[in-house]
């Protein structure tokens, strides 16, 4: 998508042909700051940091850091540090595995000498594979944003979203604003409401700045003012991205996801999650029960970090909001049931939330 009038990928690997860019996503919206990764480290510290972060991102930035560890120690030993480096890094998103187990399996029985190549070559098929699927789920999702259109006679389309699983949380076009920016490029009228989503305000930082980007209407709304908007017929559908799916269509995402999954099935209003099927973690069953959620600093619940002074000139700092004796839990992700979700919005179409939903769009990765 563009910034300005210049078209960015959210990574992206320099002329160089050996350091991979990023954009440094803690700075946004305030600052924007082009990082260069030469190294396996770095890609560990980018996405544990979340540098980078959306699951299909991380899983790119995982592909190179694979890649860039090999330009340093290309032996079995040193694929095995990467793979292990960078596994434990975040662990609820599953994009993260599937990319290390592509590149695992795809330089295991490689030589050496043949490997560093092949990690780079990847890496960026994974990259263009991830944009073309993500333009297919914005096919999809705008289809749905249609039908809405015209029983509307052509009124806004009311979509309130939570977290940002924009462009910025994959490589391109996003998974929940890809429908937005195909409907938007249709003529088809959108307005929406962005979740400032609570801790580290994704909401407000990322998303609104990719509307604002693009021209998009929208409104910034506290996480907690979702279901009074609902209530009041001001939200005629929810999408939302995920960090893991159950093969059984329960979905993990930001945490408060799952309020909003309460407060639409109470309300009527349609809560759709778009993935790409890379999401999908066909080895689970019980989202709630097996999907482990990540426990990040309490510093993220007592700090907010923002532009001291908006006049102009100002600087990007953070501030205390807690006593100094409080202490701060934050589980970074919550489970939605599958019987709360109204669709899945894939590459490969809309799959009701269930087994047998997946399995008829997806019988190639079930397995018997």
């Amino acid at each position: 998508m563009k910034v300005g009038d210049t078209h960015y990928r959210s990574i992206w690997l320099d002329a160089d042909g050996a350091t991979v860019r990023i954009i440094d996503q803690t700075r946004l919206p305030h600052e924007f700051e082009i990082i260069g990764l030469t190294t396996l480290d770095q890609a560990a510290t980018a996405i544990r940091d979340m540098w980078v972060r959306g699951a299909p991102l991380i899983g790119a930035t995982a592909a190179y850091g694979v890649a860039l560890a090999m330009r340093g120690d290309a032996s079995d030993a040193g694929l095995a540090r990467a793979i292990a480096t960078l596994g434990k890094t975040r662990p609820t998103a599953v994009n993260l595995r599937w990319a290390l187990e592509e590149m695992q399996r795809l330089l295991t029985p490689l030589p050496e000498a043949a490997r560093l190549e092949a990690a780079y070559r990847r890496a960026a098929e994974i990259c263009d594979e991830d944009v073309a699927v993500n333009a297919a789920i914005g096919d999809h999702g705008a289809a749905l944003i249609a039908e809405i259109s015209a029983r509307k006679g052509g009124a806004p389309v009311n979509i309130l979203t939570h977290c940002n699983a924009g462009w910025l949380a994959t490589v391109d076009w996003g998974t929940a604003t890809a429908p937005i920016y195909k409907a938007v490029a249709q003529g088809i009228a959108v307005h929406v409401w962005v979740d400032e989503t609570r801790p580290r305000n994704q909401g407000a930082h990322l998303t609104a700045w990719e509307m604002a980007g693009h021209s998009i209407p929208h409104h910034l709304i506290v996480d907690n003012a979702g279901g009074h908007l609902m209530q009041h017929g001001m939200v005629d559908m929810v999408i939302v991205g995920t960090d893991r799916t159950t093969a059984t269509g329960d979905v993990c995402n930001k945490i408060g996801t799952y309020l909003k999954a309460l407060a639409a099935h109470d309300n009527g209003v349609p809560f759709h999650v778009a993935l790409p099927s890379s999401t999908i973690d066909w080895r689970v069953e019980d989202g709630v029960r097996d999907i482990p959620i990540e426990e990040r600093s309490g510093d993220e619940v007592s700090f907010v970090q923002g532009l001291l002074d908006d006049a102009g000139g100002g600087r990007v700092t953070r501030v205390r909001v807690s006593p100094l004796a409080t202490p701060a839990a934050n589980p970074a992700f919550d489970v939605t049931p599958a019987r709360l979700v109204t669709g899945l919005i894939t590459e490969r179409g809309i799959a009701e939330a269930s087994r047998d939903g997946l399995a008829k769009l997806f019988p190639d990765r079930v397995s018997p």
